[in-house]
């Protein structure tokens, strides 16, 4: 028998652990970049879809596995990228192959694509081309029936995602990185490195691409835009493993696993407080008076009124991560909302002392008035004027 390549062994190992539970004829989706992490993953599905279940015990069975592939089309060859990564998910096997270029960030000849004028991590192209290719990917699982669709984010995908929210502030949620499930999204590869997924592509004979966006200029070159991601990858990461020694990269996503467990048992905690605040509201004429307050306000369509006494006989803990859920349901990004925006709300509620509306991301606004708290978010569902999308109004992972 051929000896199976290490790289190639994880991955399937890895995707075995994915694929389990789905019955006879149930599909699955790889969502393909072409690059080298989603063509490893391609691979790994398309060999162990043909055996789920199987053990000493039973001869398994075979699940429909497919791919979608969304073009972004912010490259000039990223419609080439696109076509030859479909291709190459066919020739493994995989069927249907489904090719996705969402309108809003693939304008014709001649539009030029917004900018948002703020810095990193207040969203922009960058930021918008996620969101639309979540929801590619919703509706391409939709369209077809797949019961789950498989990403190839890997280990250092997760630490990167832990170094970018320790820098936000915004949190152990942010610094817990992306969840192995949700909803019918999983990740088989956060426990494997980039270097194997391009160990895999190699012993499969994949030509994988990589994204200029990914690298940094090299030196002497013409300076051009580097997402902040690629800029902690190519630089923070290694001056790390430099200085503290090799390892950072698993410490990290060690550490976004110890945290996810805890985060997710606090948010659920913190949704009943939402729901408590919420329920416990009294806008209008009969609200509670406040010293130097005038009537009760009436809610404006579409805020979100909370009472103040509910959360400030909370735990602080809960209270400011009940308050933080609030605001991404007002449509705040999760990215974008930092400490300064959860202190600015829980002022409201602890430290009221006549203050004015706060400003919230996403063009989101806060108020208090009455005994009550209102979030409203933007009025037009553009974010601070950038015509890019509306935020999601659950955490975007």
């Amino acid at each position: 028998m051929a000896r199976v390549d290490p790289a190639v062994a994880a991955a399937r190992t890895a995707v075995r652990t994915a694929l389990a539970g789905l019955g006879p004829g149930d599909l699955v989706l790889v969502a393909c970049s072409g690059g080298a992490d989603s063509l490893a993953l391609a691979a790994a599905v398309a060999f162990e879809a043909r055996r789920v279940g199987r053990s000493v015990r039973s001869r398994g069975h075979a699940v429909r596995a497919g791919a979608v592939v969304v073009d972004h089309g912010l490259q000039e060859c990223s419609a080439d990228v696109a076509a030859r990564a479909a291709a190459q998910c066919r020739a493994l096997g995989l069927d249907p192959v489904l090719v996705r270029r969402p309108e809003r960030l693939a304008p014709s000849e001649g539009q030029v694509r917004p900018e948002r004028p703020d810095g990193a991590g207040a969203g922009g192209p960058e930021a918008a081309a996620r969101e639309l290719r979540y929801g590619a990917i919703e509706e391409a699982a939709a369209e077809t029936g797949a019961v789950r669709v498989l990403l190839g984010h890997t280990l250092d995908d997760q630490a990167e995602q832990v170094l970018l929210g320790l820098a936000r502030g915004a949190g152990a949620r942010s610094l817990a990185g992306m969840p192995r499930e949700r909803g019918i999204l999983r990740r088989p590869f956060l426990g494997l490195r980039r270097a194997q997924t391009e160990a895999v592509c190699a012993a499969s004979g994949l030509d994988y691409w990589t994204d200029p966006t990914n690298l940094l200029p090299d030196a002497g070159a013409a300076e051009r835009f580097t997402p902040l991601r690629s800029r902690v990858r190519g630089r923070v990461l290694p001056v790390l493993e430099e200085t503290l020694g090799p390892g950072v990269a698993e410490a990290l996503a060690r550490t976004a696993d110890q945290l996810r467990d805890d985060a997710d048992l606090l948010d659920s905690l913190a949704a009943d407080l939402l729901a408590a605040a919420r329920a416990a509201a009294v806008p209008g004429p009969d609200a509670r008076s406040e010293p130097d307050s005038g009537p009760g306000p009436d809610a404006e369509p579409g805020e979100d009124v909370l009472d103040v006494e509910v959360l400030a006989r909370a735990h602080p803990a809960l209270r400011r991560r009940a308050l933080r859920l609030a605001a991404l349901a007002a449509g705040c990004r999760p990215t974008d909302t930092t400490t300064r925006h959860v202190d600015a709300l829980d002022a409201f509620v602890v430290s009221w002392s006549g203050q004015g509306p706060a400003g919230l991301p996403g063009g989101a606004r806060a108020r208090r008035a009455c005994g009550s708290l209102f979030l409203r978010a933007a009025p037009t569902g553009i974010s601070d004027g950038w015509t890019g999308v509306r935020p999601p109004t659950t955490t975007q992972e």
